[in-house]
C-alpha cells in the first residue's frame, strides 16, 4: 500500500506535463515532494514509536494516507496536487520508519535478514502495483481517477493490516527525550559501520529511482512512443528486484554483507550500460538487471543497519531511510542537466559515476570489518 501510493504518479509524468503545461523536472516534483517529506518525517515517527508503540503509529499513518488519496482525486490544479502529495509523504513515512524496528523487536537475529528481505520484496510489489495502476487507469480514465482506485485499495489494505498484524511482544517503551533522541541519532551517524551504509543506500536510490523517471520521457518520445499504460508496464522490471530482495537473506548467509552490497552496485552498473541500446527489449533487460542488483544491495544494507545498531533500532533504521529518500528526492535534480544536454547517454554517464562511488564504499566497508 505504502509504495503504491509513493510511486503512482511516476508513469503519469508525461501526462502531467501535457495537462498542466509544466516541464519534466516540475512534473517530477509530484514524486520528489512525496519522497522528500517522507524522508524528512522518518526520524519523527521512528523516535515516537520507541515511546508510543509501533502498531498504533503505523495504523494512524495509514489512515492519513487514505485521507490524502481521497483528497487527491478532487484537485484541479498542479499546486494543489503538489501540496497534497507533500502532506501524503508525511503520512507515508509512518510505516517504513517503524516496520523494520517492529521486526527487530519480534524476530531473532537469524530470522531478521530473511524477514527484512521478504518485507522489502513486498515493497517492490507495491511499487510495481502503484505504477501499473497509475499507467493503466491514467490512460483509460484519466489521472484523477487513478487516485479513486488507489483510495479503494488503501481502504482494503488498512482493513487487512488491522486484522492480521500480530501484537508486539518484544517491544518495551522508552520516554521521549529530545536531547537523547538527538544523541542517539548522532551516535548512529558516528558509527562508521552504519554511516557508510547510510551513504551507500542514499546514493544508490539517488540514481536508481530517477533513472526510471527519465526513462518515461525517453520511451514516450520517438522512436518508441509508449503510452502511459505501456510505461506502467516498464515497472514490471521491479519483479527482478522482488526476487533479489527475497534472495538477499540466503546470499548473506554465505557471503559477507558488504561484499553483497558491492556486488549489487556492480550489477546496477551492468544494467545501466545495457540501457544504452536502442532496442526496447534490451532497455527492459537493462532495467531488470538494475532492479535485481539494487534490491539485493538495499535489502542487505537495511538488514545490516538493524543488526549493527547497538541501541534505538527504530532511530537507526529511520536514519538509513532518511538518507535513502533524500537520495530519491535529490537524484532528479542531479540527473536533470545530464538529461537536458546529453539525453539518455548523459543519464547513464551521471549514474555510473555515482555507482562507482557506492561500490568503492562497500569494498572499503568490507576491509574495515576484516581489520576490526
Amino acid at each position: 500500500m505504502i509504495f503504491s501510493n509513493v510511486y503512482v504518479t511516476q508513469p503519469l509524468l508525461p501526462m502531467l506535463v501535457e495537462t498542466f503545461k509544466v516541464t519534466p523536472l516540475q512534473a517530477g516534483w509530484s514524486l520528489t515532494l512525496t519522497t522528500l517529506t517522507l524522508g524528512c518525517s522518518l526520524l519523527l515517527f521512528g523516535t515516537l514509536s520507541d515511546a508510543l508503540g509501533r502498531i498504533r503509529l503505523m495504523s494512524l499513518s495509514l489512515i492519513g494516507v487514505l485521507l490524502c488519496s481521497v483528497a487527491l482525486a478532487q484537485v484541479d490544479s498542479f499546486e494543489q496536487l503538489l501540496w497534497l502529495r507533500g502532506i501524503q509523504g508525511i503520512c507515508l513515512a509512518g510505516l517504513p520508519a517503524i516496520a523494520i524496528a517492529y521486526m527487530g523487536d519480534e524476530f531473532s537475529c537469524d530470522a531478521l535478514p530473511v524477514a527484512v528481505g521478504l518485507y522489502i520484496s513486498a515493497n517492490t510489489l507495491g511499487g510495481i502495483g502503484g505504477r501499473l495502476i497509475g499507467g493503466a487507469i491514467g490512460q483509460w480514465l484519466g489521472w484523477q481517477e487513478v487516485f479513486v482506485v488507489i483510495s479503494v485499495m488503501n481502504l482494503f489494505c488498512i482493513g487487512v493490516f488491522a486484522w492480521l498484524l500480530p501484537p508486539s511482544k518484544g517491544f518495551s517503551s522508552a520516554m521521549v527525550q529530545p536531547k537523547q533522541v538527538f544523541l542517539n541519532i548522532l551516535d548512529h551517524l558516528k558509527n562508521p559501520l552504519l554511516r557508510v551504509v547510510y551513504i551507500i543506500g542514499g546514493l544508490n536510490f539517488f540514481i536508481f529511482i530517477n533513472q526510471y523517471s527519465y526513462a518515461t520521457f525517453r520511451l514516450s518520445a520517438e522512436p518508441h512512443y509508449l503510452s502511459a499504460g505501456a510505461l506502467g508496464l516498464l515497472f514490471l522490471t521491479y519483479l527482478s528486484g522482488t526476487l533479489g530482495s527475497a534472495m538477499s537473506g540466503y546470499i548473506t548467509s554465505r557471503i559477507p554483507q558488504p561484499l553483497v552490497i558491492a556486488a549489487g552496485c556492480l550489477i546496477v552498473v551492468v544494467g545501466t550500460l545495457i540501457t544504452l541500446m536502442s532496442s526496447l527489449w534490451l532497455i527492459v533487460l537493462g532495467f531488470l538487471i538494475n532492479a535485481f542488483g539494487f534490491f539485493v544491495a538495499h535489502s542487505t544494507a537495511s538488514s545490516w543497519v538493524s543488526h549493527k545498531a547497538t541501541h534505538s533500532r527504530a532511530a537507526a533504521s529511520s536514519a538509513y531511510l532518511v538518507f535513502y529518500y533524500l537520495g530519491a528526492s535529490l537524484g532528479g535534480l542531479y540527473l536533470a542537466p545530464f538529461w537536458q544536454y546529453y539525453g539518455w547517454e548523459g543519464v547513464v554517464l551521471g549514474s555510473i559515476f555515482v555507482l562507482i562511488i557506492t561500490f568503492s564504499l562497500a569494498i572499503r566497508l568490507h576491509f574495515r570489518v576484516l581489520s576490526a
